[in-house]
């Protein structure tokens, strides 16, 4: 199945590495013009090395108002991909409110920020459009030392159905892709340890867990045409483990 993008304008947040960097590098192989958002210019400049048509910008989704003016300038967009996202490990009753705030500002808030700017363009242009928001497992399953991203997903879950609602008269649809461990740097950090990916891996019928490339095909065919009836939907990516 080929999936093209040529005519389309896609934005990416999070594209300096892992899944983001993923799908920003598979979107201009599929034909779009691509948006690179980062708030690390190392990883911009690696991969504009890489994928000389990719269109770098360094911004920091934390910083709510100088991200819409940066969105706001950047012009129409046709797709946009919030994968933008951070973590922070730590025992409930230990959490502190920084951290609680940190994660839930770029997890969710940052998303709510500049999905509307997005939106607000694709409803002037009439076009339509399709949004893709990474959440994870994490919205449903309760996982340890994991209460803000845990609930930083199981709100962006929610909002995505909020936007699909709203945003559907308007021909945009808004879906999000729930994976499981997903094997990126973030992931080594929460799941390097044998002593906990053991047990997590043992509820994985499938006895893995994703790959980016897994992810990265998901978002792309819910950011087509081919994905043209779908809306409000979350898509597990989890080898099984919601059957268990």
């Amino acid at each position: 199945m080929e999936i093209q993008f040529r005519g389309k304008r896609a934005l990416v947040t999070g594209a300096g590495k892992g899944i983001g960097r993923g799908i920003a590098k598979k979107l201009v192989e599929c034909g779009a013009e691509t948006i690179a958002l980062s708030r690390t210019q190392a990883d911009l400049d690696s991969l504009k090395a890489e994928v000389a048509g990719i269109i770098p910008v360094l911004c920091d989704v934390e910083d709510f108002e100088t991200t819409r003016k940066v969105v706001q300038d950047l012009g129409p967009i046709h797709l946009l991909v919030n994968n933008a996202g951070i973590t922070r490990l730590d025992n409930f009753l230990d959490f502190s409110m920084k951290d609680f705030d940190d994660v839930l500002n770029v997890n969710t808030k940052a998303v709510f920020n500049i999905s509307q700017v997005v939106a607000k363009g694709m409803v002037e242009k009439g076009e339509g459009g399709s949004i893709v928001n990474v959440s994870s497992v994490a919205s449903s399953r309760a996982l340890d030392q994991h209460i803000a991203y845990c609930a930083s997903k199981a709100a962006l879950d929610s909002m995505t159905k909020v936007m699909a609602l709203e945003l559907g008269k308007h021909k945009i649809r808004v879906n999000s892709v729930n994976p499981t461990v997903t094997w990126t740097d973030m992931a080594a950090f929460a799941w390097s340890d044998p002593a906990k990916s053991g047990p997590m891996l043992a509820k994985i019928p499938m006895g893995k867990f994703v790959e980016v490339e897994d992810v990265v095909n998901t978002v792309v065919f819910l950011l087509s045409d081919k994905s043209a009836i779908t809306t409000g939907q979350h898509i597990v990516l989890d080898g099984g483990l919601s059957t268990s």
